[in-house]
């Protein structure tokens, strides 16, 4: 995706943060989908300016990213936070390589690691009031908004909704963590010496198993890579351990698609949702039928 150059209003905003030392230069960044984003250099430093308001449809509000920034810095998993104010979040600028999902792949077990220390240690640096991010709740508020919205594919809603009950039953009780809950591959950055973490809009309290089936699910992990990242994060990995995990999977990946689904008439960015939408209902369905087999044996 080519970023366009920033708008006039963008500007007059990012020049008037109280923080830069000097005259600025600004870079649109390509491939924020839920906010726009910016490198902005002054005479001391680079910075990451991200634009943009609570999204309610998307469960996306503000200050908890900036709650959840703050102590993912605090922790070490992401870049410090410089300022952060009504609309905008302003970070300290990483320079290496935002990884594709055949880096993330590479990565596989440093990013598992950082994951797994992002579940353990940011607790201790969370503060105020949070979110939590359900995933059935998440797809039972966007079956609404699509049936509201009129969607073009709101006919399978009632099938897309079974399934999810089905998925809910078949992971029972979950353990509680504060989770990152988007773990695409744009979201870790090497620096050459280590991985970063970034981008924390869908934090939230969660199972852990929700963002380890997005690592996978989101990149294009096979069953070797799962079972490796299983085994690193679970003291004990039994049959009922693996076909929660496959549900988990299947709904993170149903969510991805639902989430699209909603972007296609409530989002303003200019970004391919349809085709968006269509690629993880692809996915959806080959995961569903890999849990099925699972499920049936």
């Amino acid at each position: 995706m080519t970023a366009d150059a920033p708008s006039e209003t963008d500007l007059a905003t990012i020049r008037a943060l109280p923080l830069w030392r000097g005259e600025i230069t600004v870079e649109a960044l390509s491939g924020g989908i839920t906010n726009r984003n910016f490198v902005v250099t002054d005479a001391t430093r680079k910075a990451v300016v991200r634009l943009g308001g609570d999204i309610p449809v998307h469960g996306i509000m503000r200050f908890n990213e900036v709650a959840a920034s703050r102590a993912a810095a605090a922790a070490g998993i992401s870049p410090a936070v410089l300022d952060a104010g009504p609309g905008y979040l302003v970070l300290d600028f990483v320079e290496g390589e935002t990884l594709d999902e055949a880096g993330v792949r590479r990565r596989r077990d440093a990013c598992v690691e950082l994951v797994a220390r992002a579940h353990r240690d940011m607790a201790d640096h969370l503060r105020g009031p949070l979110l939590s991010f359900n995933t059935f709740h998440v797809l039972r508020h966007y079956g609404h908004a699509l049936r509201e919205g009129g969607h073009r594919l709101a006919g399978h809603l009632p099938d897309l909704l079974a399934v999810a009950d089905r998925l809910a039953r078949t992971i029972g009780p979950i353990d509680l963590i504060f989770g990152h809950n988007d773990l695409l591959a744009a979201n870790f950055i090497d620096d050459g010496s280590r991985l970063w973490l970034v981008d924390w809009d869908y934090a939230g309290f969660n199972t852990p198993l929700f963002d380890l089936a997005g690592l996978s699910s989101n990149n294009g992990f096979g069953a070797a890579d799962d079972a490796a990242m299983l085994g690193a994060c679970f003291p004990r990995v039994d049959d009922h351990l693996r076909l929660r995990f496959a549900a988990v999977r299947c709904a993170s990946l149903l969510r991805e698609a639902m989430w699209s689904m909603v972007s296609e008439i409530h989002s303003g960015l200019d970004f391919d949702y349809a085709a968006y939408t269509a690629e993880n209902l692809a996915r959806f369905e080959a995961a569903l039928g890999q849990f099925a087999a699972m499920d049936r044996s």
